[in-house]
């Protein structure tokens, strides 16, 4: 019961560590990047200040997207036509699914495939050709398969993310310290035990080297499926104003695609500081 104890308040301070050391650096973290998009928007604003620029400038851009888009993306017109908040949360629901499918699944083979040469040397060439296929091939096969544009969405994202989860698995297993598995030989330790004990904490950086490199691909994977399966999501939503010439919609979209993929990167990275112990953190 104590030992239970104990290990909350690590863990709480594990959370406020990792904050409070990003909050505590010098100021130039944070006037750097202020000045560095100062200086891109005032190139960016130069640039389409002409007559009939191809592309709006961020003033304009700013002026014809803040109603509704920016000051109420809750809107909910029915069908299609939705806030962005909708939008961005339909893509994020559709990668929740294929990316936690495609975790469950890539760290389970990676382990299995990491820890026996024999089903290594029999997949790994089979990983390895599947692998450098591109995401958007997959769609016409899980269309025809699953018949529907959800289904395939998420099939699309389950096939992108779970190559570097993994090969990266995969790596973190047969990168034990052959002295952890004599430890483990001289204590007599059950597999099981091996398992949780060894395996699996020598395994954690390498996969979730894998995981944050499988979001980032997931984000990236969901935008090119939704342009072609169409319905609600920031894909779609990108083509759509695309077809109808609303360049500072897709400005303000592709903003939001930035900054949502950033968030994603940094979740995982954050949840890794967590679990990580502290001699492997760089």
């Amino acid at each position: 019961m104590a030992t239970n104890l104990s290990t909350r308040p690590q863990t709480t301070s594990k959370a406020k560590k990792f904050w409070l050391s990003g909050l505590i650096k010098s100021p130039r973290k944070i006037i750097a990047p202020l000045i560095a998009i100062a200086i891109f928007l005032l190139i960016w604003q130069l640039l389409t200040s002409g007559e009939n620029p191809n592309l709006p400038s961020p003033i304009t851009a700013f002026k014809e997207t803040w109603d509704p888009l920016i000051i109420n993306p809750f809107f909910d017109n029915g069908g299609t036509d939705k806030g962005l908040f909708w939008q961005i949360f339909a893509s994020l629901k559709r990668v929740a699914i294929g990316f936690s499918l495609a975790a469950i699944v890539g760290i389970a083979l990676g382990v299995l495939v990491g820890a026996n040469p024999l089903m290594y040397d029999a997949l790994d060439p089979l990983f390895q050709v599947l692998r450098t296929i591109p995401p958007l091939a997959w769609l016409p096969i899980s269309l025809a398969a699953l018949r529907q544009s959800d289904p395939s969405a998420i099939f699309v994202i389950f096939i992108t993310a779970i190559w570097p989860i993994i090969i990266n698995t995969t790596v973190g297993v047969q990168q034990i310290p052959q002295d952890y598995r004599n430890v483990s030989k001289v204590l007599q330790l059950s597999k099981t035990e091996y398992f949780f004990n060894i395996l699996i904490p020598s395994a954690v950086p390498y996969i979730f080297t894998g995981l944050r490199v499988g979001i980032g691909l997931s984000w990236l994977a969901i935008i090119a499926a939704e342009m072609l399966v169409g319905g609600v999501g920031i894909g779609f939503f990108i083509w759509d104003a695309y077809n109808s010439s609303r360049m500072s919609q897709i400005i303000l979209a592709l903003i939001y695609v930035g900054v949502i993929g950033l968030i994603l990167d940094r979740l995982v990275g954050f949840v890794a500081n967590l679990v990580l112990p502290e001699e492997q953190k760089k």
